[in-house]
């Protein structure tokens, strides 16, 4: 029987490629009903619908939903991103976002990027190279990326630095960033961050 994590994973999978999908484990259900496939979870109802209507994917994820985090992760890992508010129905919609070639999208609490970036940082000076990770900034129409110059942390408040510009997130914030691909190591070479994701947990 599949996983949670396996189970979300096919129905990003199979709604990207505007296919049907009928899935399930002992929490979760996937079905195609009305033109959308349906992730359901038992206790919870409909949390992600997609549409087959063979134009731009994208994902409409339930706010409150108990599986939000996970969720969020796996759709990073196909670099689909929020693009904006809940919709009337308590819904978020996330649309596909073009990733720099070399890097890896991922969807954490901002902690842990954090942590990543001084781990990160650590390693490079100690070798005397310089640092050079970017930052995401979303506009209406695009997701563009920009070099971060610092990042702090002070009563759980974590401040990311670029250049004209300070980000402001909680430790605890879900956040989208990209981790640069090395093509010689398992360990990340830079760091990315986009604009945080905050949860909904009202």
């Amino acid at each position: 029987m599949l996983s949670n994590l396996d189970l979300i994973r096919e129905f990003i999978q199979l709604s990207i490629q505007q296919k049907e999908v009928l899935l399930a484990n002992q929490t979760l259900t996937a079905q195609t009903f009305c033109g959308s496939n349906n992730l359901m979870a038992k206790t919870e109802g409909i949390i992600v619908t997609c549409k087959l209507d063979n134009t731009c994917t994208s994902f409409a994820v339930k706010a409150n939903s108990t599986y939000w985090e996970l969720l969020n992760q796996v759709l990073a890992e196909y670099n689909f991103v929020l693009t904006g508010s809940a919709d009337n129905r308590g819904f978020y919609e996330y649309q596909y976002c073009q990733v720099p070639a070399g890097y890896q999208m991922h969807c954490s609490k901002a902690a842990i990027l954090w942590r990543a970036w001084w781990k990160h940082r650590k390693h490079i000076l100690g070798r005397g190279i310089t640092l050079e990770p970017l930052i995401g900034v979303r506009h209406i129409k695009q997701h563009a990326w920009y070099p971060i110059k610092d990042l702090a942390i002070s009563d759980g408040v974590i401040y990311i630095k670029t250049l004209g510009s300070e980000i402001t997130v909680h430790s605890d914030d879900l956040i989208v960033w990209l981790g640069k691909i090395d093509d010689h190591h398992s360990h990340q070479a830079q760091i990315t961050v986009s604009e945080f994701l905050q949860a909904a947990k009202s």
